[in-house]
């Protein structure tokens, strides 16, 4: 399971060409809006820097659903009966569906995002702390009545309704890995806004609702073989798929252990995560030992980003004697130097221009990786890997803002793939995508979520519990 309205044109457009060559003004002008900005030349690093994650933060702060506050999947609309439907159209399958996945769909995991993202534009001045806390409060106070199952929420949700959006035929319920992304975000906000003011205390007061009625041991079908992705009212667990290996999900069970109310086993974790194929790697590429997963060459790189949003994975290591920095480090770095080999001669690829994970791709929806390269470069990829690779990132960054910001530049930052190969630069955005680039750039430049999150109580004992220590 690999992640996955229309852009208010007229408006945003006239914004970005009026303001194209000045910086947006501090937040004491525009404390709740923010104004995007063309291609700013002559700038220090630190001020592109400002300039990325500000704009990039536009996506959720103006194009947050209207009723739900929460974040939605695209800003654009595609054909699909089932989520399904759009993403096998990659791999030529065809898609004659007569519904859609638009503006009403809104994602959880990418809301959980946004609601990090939040906390950085509030840290960073460029949003009022009150307005900010606002927005948070209005997405718990939707969430609190919308669908969810046993505590956990679905991948899709209608943003007007609060009802399920089915992914698939069988995934119509809960989704473990999604829910685990939102309660990251939801324990990074409650640790931010810590304060004595009556909304400060409401909110944590909802997120407690929230965190104590969550059943993660209900996934695990009441023993300690397996640890399951989804649970649907109508299928029960028909979907049949154990969240195992090593991939996005491990922040799925550092939750899941964290929780006050129904934490999970380590034996559960032993066994459904550690010792199934695909955990152990242990091979090395181009000079660089990867640790963990079963990818030849690493996979998609959204997997050394989602959890580590929160997880410091610097002087982390677990009772097997992995050392998460270096596993993120380089699996990063095996992702570039793949791109500069390019052993498929895509045109674009190299030193200033790499970066493989999932995505939009010039069809469909891809997780792109060396072992399914289609000559499409996420700007996410690198970008979400500053912490890791900060001068690689750099490098990155000035080749997609200056050399192609014309092409994929626009007011909710980045587009969310191109293809100079087969001549398709993106317009969409992607929540999921997005949501990184604000998050792992801040952790990079100042820790913010890091800290906030790695300060929770619970998650320290979690990590505790599953044979995790930091130095």
């Amino acid at each position: 399971m690999l992640r996955y309205i229309f852009l208010p044109a007229i408006a945003c457009l006239f914004a970005f060409n009026l303001f194209a060559q000045h910086p947006a003004k501090k937040a004491t002008g525009y404390p709740n809006a923010i104004i995007p900005v063309g291609v700013v030349k002559n700038i220090s690093d630190s001020a592109l820097l400002d300039i990325v994650q500000r704009q990039t933060f536009r996506y959720f702060w103006e194009f947050g659903h209207p009723v739900s506050g929460m974040a939605r999947e695209r800003d654009n609309t595609v054909k699909a009966n089932y989520y399904w439907d759009y993403i096998n159209e990659a791999d030529g399958q065809p898609n004659f569906s007569k519904g859609t996945f638009g503006p009403e769909a809104c994602a959880m995991g990418g809301t959980g995002f946004g609601i990090m993202a939040t906390v950085v534009a509030v840290n960073r001045g460029w949003i009022g702390r009150d307005t900010a806390l606002r927005r948070i409060v209005k997405i718990v106070d939707f969430l609190i009545k919308a669908d969810c199952y046993h505590g956990i929420y679905p991948h899709f949700m209608n943003g007007v309704t609060g009802k399920t959006i089915p992914f698939g035929r069988l995934d119509d319920g809960a989704d473990i890995v999604e829910t685990s992304y939102l309660f990251m975000s939801l324990l990074t906000a409650r640790q931010y806004f810590n304060g004595n003011t009556p909304l400060e205390k409401y909110f944590r007061n909802r997120v407690a609702d929230m965190w104590y009625s969550a059943d993660w041991n209900w996934h695990s079908k009441g023993d300690d073989k397996h640890l399951y992705w989804h649970w649907s009212p109508t299928n029960d667990f028909d979907m049949n798929f154990p969240v195992f290996g090593y991939d996005e999900a491990l922040i799925t069970y550092i939750i899941a252990a964290s929780s006050p109310n129904h934490p999970i086993s380590k034996e559960l974790y032993e066994n459904s995560w550690v010792k199934t194929p695909g955990w152990k790697n242990g091979k090395t590429y181009y000079g660089y030992t990867l640790p963990l997963g079963g990818f030849d060459k690493g996979g998609p790189l959204f997997f050394e980003q989602y959890t580590y949003m929160g997880i410091n994975p610097n002087g982390l290591k677990d009772d097997h004697g992995i050392d998460y920095a270096e596993q993120t480090k380089n699996h990063t770095l095996i992702n570039r130097a793949y791109c500069i080999e390019n052993p498929k001669k895509f045109k674009g690829y190299g030193a200033n221009c790499w970066g493989l994970t999932a995505g939009d791709s010039f069809k469909g929806y891809v997780a792109h990786c060396p072992e399914d390269d289609r000559g499409v470069i996420q700007p996410t990829a690198a970008l979400s890997s500053f912490p890791y690779t900060p001068e690689y990132s750099m490098q990155a960054l000035k080749y997609f803002y200056y050399d192609l910001g014309d092409k994929i530049w626009g007011p909710y930052g980045f587009a969310d793939g191109f293809s100079e190969t087969h001549n398709w630069y993106g317009k969409t955005h992607l929540a999921i995508d997005e949501g990184p680039i604000v998050v792992m750039i801040e952790n990079y430049r100042s820790g913010l979520i890091w800290k906030l999150f790695m300060g929770c109580p619970e998650v320290q004992d979690g990590l505790k519990r599953l044979g995790f220590s930091k130095n």
